[in-house]
């Protein structure tokens, strides 16, 4: 297994573990649904203000850890720690603070975006006046023609209307599925922009994709699971750094490299070959602000293209040979 920190015999640890700001904790996870072990050894820790990613192929066990986490799915051993409390307490208050999206989204098909999240407000305890429901799907990027069915809805608008369900009760932890699927590039990138400023406000998300570029613009965290296990489990950066999979850019230049060097922590070039030049980019980087930088120190960069290693090649090589 792969950890960006210290292994030892004991309990497993997440960040700064037993603080107050820790969300959501989940150690040595066991569980079976009809005889069949579905989780054999799952951890991860949440901490307020992170975006947490989950990732693993097609029946890895991401959506029964998601269960367990809410308290659907009672385990056969190990720990799931919410909000403080055991995963599953029957307890309003802590219900309230939760916000999630799950993988099938429960949507009746005959009301309105408007009466749904009226009807799920008052399931939290609240009644919201028609301008704050209008302006909670403005949040979400949805304006639904006035009477509009959602049986009407494109995958999109209905992943933006489940997103504004999640948030009805201004959650501290957020558990999202799929938050961005259906959704057009800059459908994306809107979503991306809310939960970056839901985290900035202090709220902890879970996140569990397939899309490893919202990782990658994201996460600050993640674990891969495998099998019904954890087989990494960190921050990102340390991770990449670790396996030695630096990610690798191919950069078509328009005209001659200025003679400065570029910033050597966030950048390396690995080699040159008429127009092109292949670079190699800290683990802590993220590509755009590399790009940003090198353009304003006079690179003049016509083109870019991945040439591999980073997340994507740490992924690819975890999960090699697991079903998908």
């Amino acid at each position: 297994m792969v950890t960006a920190g210290p292994e030892a015999d004991g309990p497993r640890e997440g960040p700064e573990t037993g603080t107050t700001d820790m969300l959501l904790e989940i150690e040595r996870l066991r569980l079976s649904i009809g005889g069949t072990q579905i989780l054999s050894d799952v951890h991860l820790g949440l901490e307020a203000g992170d975006i947490y990613g989950l990732l693993g192929p097609n029946g890895a066990g991401k959506s029964t850890t998601i269960a367990a986490a809410l308290g659907l799915r009672r385990p056969d051993g190990g720990t799931v720690t919410v909000l403080g409390q055991t995963a599953g307490a029957n307890e309003p208050a802590l219900r309230r603070r939760l916000g999630v999206l799950p993988e099938r989204n429960g949507f009746y098909d005959w009301m309105t975006a408007e009466s749904y999240l009226a009807f799920y407000a008052s399931l939290y305890g609240r009644s919201l006046a028609r301008p704050q429901i209008a302006a909670r799907l403005a949040q979400v990027g949805l304006a639904p023609r006035r009477g509009q069915s959602i049986g009407t809805f494109s995958q999109g608008m209905r992943q933006r209307l489940g997103l504004a369900r999640a948030l009805i009760g201004d959650p501290d932890l957020l558990i999202l599925d799929e938050p961005t699927n259906g959704l057009d590039p800059r459908g994306r990138r809107e979503i991306h922009d809310i939960l970056t400023g839901l985290a900035q406000n202090g709220a902890g998300i879970l996140l569990c994709t397939h899309l490893l570029d919202d990782v990658d613009r994201l996460c600050q965290r993640i674990g891969i699971i495998v099998d019904g296990r954890t087989v990494a489990e960190g921050p990102i950066a340390e991770l990449i750094r670790k396996s030695g999979r630096r990610a690798r850019f191919r950069l078509r230049l328009a005209g001659p490299r200025p003679n400065e060097r570029p910033a050597d922590s966030l950048v390396s070039i690995v080699a040159r070959q008429d127009d092109w030049c292949v670079v190699d980019l800290d683990p802590a980087a993220r590509p755009d602000t590399v790009w940003r930088e090198l353009a304003f120190r006079g690179w003049p960069i016509a083109e870019i293209r991945r040439d591999g290693g980073g997340l994507e090649d740490l992924y690819l090589t975890l999960t090699e040979g697991s079903a998908a």
